[in-house]
């Protein structure tokens, strides 16, 4: 319901979804391909590796290196 809305609203948030709507249909229409939904996963999965991208770029001009917890070495006492 609240996306009907949304696409009727003369807000910011109503312009963003019909552009990205028209963006679609026009991908579609000029490609004769069929809409695939990737799913909320794959908006989840992009979000977090921009996050890490950041992550790594900030520590870079702070002078440290950006380690995955799986592969960093454990501080023995």
């Amino acid at each position: 319901f609240a996306a009907q809305t949304l696409c009727r609203s003369h807000s910011a948030l109503g312009a963003f979804h019909r552009h990205k709507l028209a963006r679609i249909f026009y991908h579609l229409w000029t490609s004769n391909q069929s809409y695939v939904d990737p799913g909320m996963d794959a908006d989840q999965q992009k979000y977090q590796e921009r996050i890490v991208k950041n992550l790594k770029k900030k520590a870079l001009t702070l002078g440290f290196d950006l380690v995955p917890k799986s592969t960093a070495p454990e501080c023995v006492s």
